[in-house]
C-alpha cells in the first residue's frame, strides 16, 4: 500500500506491522521550490525516517511525487541536485530499504523505476509493457501521459520497473460533479470487467515487477476507489481479490510451482502466513 502524500499515524503503522500489510512511506510535497521549502521538507523527512525506521511494515521510501515542488527539473540544475540529494539522504538515514527520488516520471535516481500510467485500455497497457523491448520503446518514444520518463544523464541500470499508479475507475458522476477519477463505468459488472482488463494486462507483463492501483478508497477529490470514503465496497471484493492476487508473469515459474505444490499454498497466502506469524 502506497500511503500517498501523507505521513501515517504511528498507530496505523502499528496495525500494519501486526497485520502484515506492507506500505510505502511518503511525505506531503511542497507546492514551490525555494530555500524555505527545501529546508522544511528536509527537516521533516529526516524526522519521519528516524521516527518510523523500526516499523517493519515500511518497505520503501518515496519522498517526492510527480515533480511536485520541483517543477523545472529538466532545466534547473539546482532542482535536480535537490532530488538527488534527497534520495542520498534517505539512503544514508536508512540503507536497508529501497528509495526513489521522484516517483512517476522525470527520473534522476532511485532503486526502482516508478511509472504512473492511468490508461483505461488493457490493450494499450499490453502494447506498452508486454516485453522488455516494448517497455524501452514506451519509455523512449511514447511515454504515458506525455511526460518525460527519464531526464538526460539517467539510464536504467537494472532497477525494477513498477507501475506505481494505475487504474482509477469511478462510477459515472452525477450532473455537476467536476472530478471523479480517470475513467468511468455505469455498473458494478462493468467496473469489475474494466478492473480485470487493466490488472490482467499488468500481471501478464514479465517486465513489470509491481503495481499500485489508484485508489483503495475514495479520497474526496478523487472518487475512484475500490471502496467509498466510508469504507463500503463498491462491488463484491472476492473477485477483486482473486484478480489481484494471481501470480505475476514477472515471478519465475519454478518459484510459483514450488510454493503451490511443495508448500501447498499460493504465494499470496504464504506471504500472509509469514507476515502474521511474526517471522
Amino acid at each position: 500500500m502506497r500511503i500517498h502524500q501523507k505521513v501515517e499515524d504511528p498507530r496505523s503503522l502499528y496495525w500494519c506491522d501486526r497485520l502484515g500489510l506492507l506500505v510505502w512511506g511518503e511525505l506531503a510535497n511542497a507546492c514551490v521550490f525555494s530555500p524555505t521549502a527545501m529546508t522544511r521538507l528536509l527537516r521533516e523527512w529526516t524526522e519521519v525516517i528516524e521516527r518510523d525506521y523500526n516499523h517493519p511494515c515500511i518497505v520503501a521510501w518515496g519522498p517526492l511525487n510527480e515533480s511536485w515542488g520541483v517543477p523545472n527539473l529538466p532545466r534547473d540544475a539546482a532542482q535536480r541536485a535537490y532530488v538527488q540529494g534527497l534520495y542520498h539522504l534517505t539512503k544514508a538515514l536508512d540503507p536497508t530499504r529501497p528509495a526513489i527520488g521522484n516517483d512517476g516520471w522525470e527520473h534522476l535516481v532511485g532503486d526502482s523505476y516508478g511509472i504512473h500510467d492511468h490508461s483505461f485500455d488493457g490493450a494499450m497497457l499490453r502494447e506498452r509493457y508486454s516485453s522488455p523491448e516494448a517497455v524501452e520503446r514506451t519509455l523512449r518514444a511514447v511515454p504515458p501521459g506525455h511526460h518525460t520518463m527519464a531526464l538526460p544523464g539517467y539510464r536504467r541500470a537494472g532497477e525494477p520497473l513498477m507501475i506505481t499508479e494505475c487504474g482509477g475507475i469511478g462510477y459515472r458522476p452525477e450532473a455537476g460533479t467536476t472530478w471523479f477519477g480517470y475513467g468511468t463505468v455505469a455498473s458494478a459488472q462493468e467496473f469489475l470487467a474494466r478492473y480485470r482488463e487493466i490488472v490482467d494486462a499488468i500481471l501478464d507483463a514479465p517486465a513489470i515487477a509491481g503495481f499500485c492501483y489508484t485508489h483503495l478508497t475514495d479520497t474526496g477529490q478523487e472518487t475512484n476507489g475500490l471502496l467509498t470514503q466510508d469504507r463500503e465496497p463498491k462491488l463484491d471484493v472476492a473477485p477483486i481479490r482473486a484478480i489481484a492476487t494471481r501470480p505475476s508473469a514477472a515471478i519465475p515459474a519454478d518459484i510459483i510451482q514450488e510454493m503451490q505444490t511443495t508448500r501447498g499454498v499460493t504465494p499470496f497466502a504464504r506471504a500472509k502466513e509469514t507476515a502474521t506469524s511474526g517471522i
